[in-house]
């Protein structure tokens, strides 16, 4: 499965990821990801800051799903996959690391990790209007006016 270039744009522009793993008693464990990047059509990675639970879940159990929002068109990537993590000491790490440090900057620096995920299933989903006929523009002109009251 391949991430088409609606898919890759959204999660250019809003990479805030919201990584679903399971713990090691099976329960589910979703923490979001603020430092994802595609790195082509088949793998998003993301730079591990503050993920020891996480980075646990996926050193046992490497399958992981992954949504990411734009919450202005209300429409989402659903993805999954398994991961694949790469410690700074390594070269997967030291050839990478640097796209990292010219999105996010100094706060790339702070990465322990570069957590790679092989992408599976791949979908964009939408809110329910969309089905009655919104457009884009319509959602995006409503919450743009709704968060414009919660962030002035």
């Amino acid at each position: 499965m391949t991430l088409d270039a609606a898919m890759q744009d959204l999660i250019a522009n809003f990479p805030l990821g919201f990584v679903a793993s399971v713990t090691a008693d099976g329960a589910p464990a979703v923490s979001p990801k603020g430092t994802f990047l595609v790195l082509d059509s088949t793998t998003i990675a993301f730079a591990d800051i503050r993920s020891p639970g996480t980075r646990r879940n996926l050193a046992a159990n490497p399958r992981v799903e992954v949504n990411f929002i734009d919450p202005f068109a209300r429409k989402a990537v659903r993805l999954s996959g398994q991961a694949n993590i790469h410690r700074e000491e390594g070269d997967w790490f030291a050839k990478m690391h640097p796209r990292w440090i010219e999105v996010f900057g100094g706060l790339a620096n702070r990465a322990s990790a570069l957590i790679e995920i092989r992408i599976k299933t791949a979908s964009m989903i939408w809110t329910p209007p969309y089905d009655d006929g919104t457009t884009e523009d319509t959602m995006i002109a409503y919450y743009k006016t709704r968060f414009a009251k919660v962030y002035p």
